[in-house]
């Protein structure tokens, strides 16, 4: 495994800052690595594997659809696709959608439709602090989060971060030059953190008081992360333009971004385009993966095993209440907030956990977030909460 590190150290370019194992394998919720250690892993990809590693009807899936026809130009129509977008409209607010193969793709195609569908000038977009909306360049724009934007300034015009929490503030910002406001459900980089229904549904009035368009970034939390398919059901409200991605695939690269027929009917040939967005197997794998998720029963037990992932945590910061600040989440997204005087510690907490066989990631600088594959047992549970009270209660070792 050494060699194989040292071998992708040589040539590789130093954008990740990797954990020392080789992943070679993976079934359900465990990983195991090429000197044969086993995972339980509570970051799927972060939150991506939703339905678990190598999933059985998602890799049959795949295997017949590479049979079949694995590329094609979209100036021709597949069946993977269009079965694709029946289902993502058939099961959400949208009546249009445009695939992508990322997250990050889909908020760019996001953010160019909602200029576009502006009047002349108006252009501006409003995001919240703390937010994460992808790499690209404007993606980054659009983040919340400034230490993401040092070294790649300037950075495309046009775009302003509201305090969290704060509608007055988001009010101000709102010009005669806005198209949209853009924001998440629930901040899943920015530290694991919900939005308050009232002030979602304060935001969705303020965008129909002044004509502009909501554009909900469900990259992270949309596929049933949250309990229910999109994370905006449970708010009572509806965006003009929604994007998904990461587990949309299971593990397979697709994005998608859903809209209304008034706000699609901006983009007309050549406004917009990918050459493998809709991927023939991206879109068999992602048709799998939706008809699970909306199967009888199954996002039911996503909230019921939500909820017994917070509990549990929670019992765990409750005890330890000298190092932890509290438990934030809805559904299988879940952090332990660490207090500010030992929020240096949270990388080492990571790796100690790592240590142990168990896979998490840090969220917001001092936030354990847990993100486990939506067919965790209870059992698997309670092994990854029993490690994480095990290095909390020691923390000061760490």
């Amino acid at each position: 495994m050494k060699d194989l590190m040292r071998m992708s150290d040589q040539v590789f370019i130093n954008t990740y800052g990797r954990f020392p194992a080789v992943m070679v394998e993976g079934k359900g919720c465990r990983l195991t690595d090429a000197n044969g250690n086993e995972y339980l892993d509570f970051a799927s990809g972060i939150a991506v594997c939703s339905l678990g590693h190598c999933h059985p009807a998602v890799t049959e899936a795949i295997i017949a659809q590479t049979k079949k026809l694995v590329h094609v130009s979209n100036l021709y129509y597949t069946v993977p696709q269009i079965e694709l977008a029946g289902m993502l409209v058939d099961n959400s607010f949208g009546d249009k959608v445009f695939l992508a193969n990322s997250g990050a793709e889909a908020n760019e195609a996001a953010i160019k439709l909602a200029r576009k569908h502006a009047e002349p000038g108006c252009f501006e977009i409003v995001s919240l602090e703390g937010s994460f909306h992808g790499r690209t360049l404007a993606t980054l724009a659009a983040t919340g989060q400034r230490h993401y934007h040092r070294g790649f300034e300037p950075l495309p015009v046009g775009f302003y971060h509201a305090p969290f929490g704060d509608l007055s503030a988001l009010d101000k910002l709102i010009t005669q030059k806005t198209c949209a406001v853009l924001i998440e459900p629930l901040q899943g980089e920015g530290g694991v953190r919900p939005l308050d229904k009232e002030y979602l549904r304060g935001i969705r009035r303020l965008c129909d008081q002044n004509s502009i368009l909501l554009i909900l970034d469900e990259i992270q939390v949309g596929m049933g992360r949250t309990g229910s398919l999109f994370a905006y059901e449970q708010f009572g409200i509806r965006p003009d333009i929604l994007t998904t991605a990461k587990a949309l695939g299971n593990g397979l690269p697709i994005g998608a971004m859903i809209t209304t027929s008034k706000v699609a009917a901006s983009f007309g040939p050549g406004d917009h385009a990918t050459t493998f967005g809709g991927n023939p197997v991206s879109c068999a794998a992602a048709c799998t993966v939706l008809k699970t998720l909306i199967s009888d029963g199954f996002l039911e037990g996503v909230k019921e095993r939500g909820d017994y992932l917070h509990k549990q945590l929670k019992s765990v910061a409750d005890q330890y209440n000298q190092f932890c600040a509290g438990v934030r989440g809805t559904g299988l997204i879940q952090g332990i907030v660490l207090n500010d005087h030992v929020a240096e510690k949270a990388p080492e907490i990571v790796k100690k956990l790592f240590n142990y066989g168990v896979l998490v990631t840090l969220a917001g600088g001092k936030v354990i977030r847990c993100t486990p594959p939506l067919i965790v047992t209870i059992e698997e549970i309670d092994a990854m909460v029993a490690m994480i009270e095990e290095v909390i209660s020691n923390i000061s070792a760490v």
